[in-house]
């Protein structure tokens, strides 16, 4: 995957999910079906729900699908805002083979 057709799936708001404080099993639930639809997907997390959207993405990849799913990318990010100061963001790219 070039870094152009990366971007473009990124763009599609369809692929992106944002990880909240939610059960995370639930969650990996959501995510698993928005993906048999996409083969593409976008977990976008900010703060404090950054080691859900890490456990969301291992347990689609190593136990729901495991062989047929990959994690493509990882950007890790921060913010700077003058009220709640620097955050911490990331986009784990999730692939189904």
């Amino acid at each position: 995957m070039t870094i152009q057709d990366s971007d473009q799936s990124i763009d599609n708001s369809n692929s992106e999910f944002t990880i909240t404080d939610a059960p995370i099993m639930q969650t990996a639930i959501d995510v698993l079906t928005k993906l048999s639809i996409n083969n593409t997907m976008v977990l976008k997390a900010y703060g404090e729900t950054i080691p859900n959207a890490v456990a969301i993405a291992n347990i689609i990849t190593e136990n729901m699908l495991k062989g047929n799913s990959r994690i493509d990318q990882i950007l890790l990010d921060s913010e700077i805002s003058e009220d709640d100061g620097m955050t911490s963001n990331i986009k784990i790219t999730l692939l189904k083979n």
